[in-house]
């Protein structure tokens, strides 16, 4: 079940760094959105833990899980935006 709530806080995670962050080279499809949202509150975990502010195996939560699809997205936009 909680692969479930991974997927469910990932997918609206990422909905919501897409609507802060929008543009043109960002990654399409409901997926790549879910995909994305999960990715970053991985990054947001890490950094988090490398930073001091979570203790080993606590996560990032909801908001940790935006502010790193934003992260995400950025990174993701300098990437794209080289290749053009």
């Amino acid at each position: 079940m909680s692969i479930l709530w991974t997927i469910l806080i990932g997918f609206v995670a990422g909905v919501i760094a897409k609507f802060i962050m929008p543009g043109s080279n960002e990654p399409k499809g409901c997926i790549l959105t879910t995909i994305l949202g999960i990715v970053g509150a991985v990054v947001a975990t890490y950094l988090g833990r490398a930073l001091g502010w979570y203790m080993e195996g606590e996560t990032s939560g909801f908001i940790g899980a935006i502010v790193g699809a934003i992260i995400v997205l950025a990174i993701w936009g300098l990437i794209a935006g080289r290749r053009r």
